[in-house]
């Protein structure tokens, strides 16, 4: 598990609204090792977001050097990227991103039409990760039937059906309940410790990053060192 899955060397990004330069990371340098839970926590506009979307390829840097397993994101093309992407990257959204018009085996099995699997192996693998988070018995309800918790574990689910290295998750519970947020933290632990799946979690959220091993901050687009924090947040690693 020492395996080295996701490095960046001075890694940055900035913006243009309308004449305005942003900065939304400043030469970042971080690296994750394979197996590991991480969560990445700062104020809004601190970069964590723009972070994990560099990570999964969704945007490109401005500058240095990002690798994920092995491989340079923002050195793809398009189809090449989405393939990578496709095949190695889960996401999980905030707003669960789930085709309402779509049963959730459906919405689950949509990244599997990018594959080679036959129709019954993607319903087959979708069904797989639907009982995996513990919605066996939710396969054919519509978005609008489910709770928000269930549209985040259907999510959750799509996110894991292609059996992916990363699980890369933004805000996660932010649009949950206490309860529902609870079973999609778990959820996350359980992918961690079980199935050893590397996760980095972005949160405003204390209660939810305390599920992570590792609690990264973030402010002003840098990575904020043990001294700059704040009195009572010595949230680097846990244990």
């Amino acid at each position: 598990m020492n395996e080295i899955v996701i490095q960046s060397e001075k890694l940055s990004k900035e913006f243009l609204r309308g004449q305005t330069r942003v900065v939304a990371l400043n030469e970042v340098d971080i690296a994750f090792h394979r197996g590991e839970f991480h969560a990445l926590m700062g104020p809004s506009g601190s970069g964590k977001s723009t972070l994990l979307h560099l990570i999964a390829g969704i945007d490109r840097p401005t500058a240095g050097t990002l690798t994920v397993l092995g491989v340079q994101p923002a050195a793809l093309g398009e189809r090449e990227l989405a393939r990578w992407r496709n095949a190695h990257v889960g996401f999980v959204f905030q707003a669960f991103n789930l085709i309402p018009v779509l049963t959730a085996v459906e919405n689950v099995e949509l990244p599997l039409k990018l594959t080679k699997l036959s129709r019954s192996q993607r319903r087959e693998h979708a069904m797989t990760a639907l009982n995996l988070v513990g919605l066996a018995d939710r396969v054919h309800h519509f978005p609008r039937q489910l709770s928000g918790g269930q549209e985040q574990r259907v999510a959750l689910a799509r996110a894991l059906v292609t059996d992916p290295d990363l699980i890369l998750a933004d805000e996660p519970t932010g649009n949950l309940d206490a309860a529902s947020a609870h079973e999609v933290l778990n959820l996350l632990d359980r992918l961690n410790e079980e199935f050893h799946k590397t996760i980095i979690m972005v949160t405003h959220d204390p209660n939810a990053a305390a599920a992570a091993k590792t609690i990264h901050h973030l402010d002003k687009g840098r990575l904020a060192t043990k001294e700059e924090l704040a009195p009572g947040r010595d949230g680097y690693t846990k244990g």
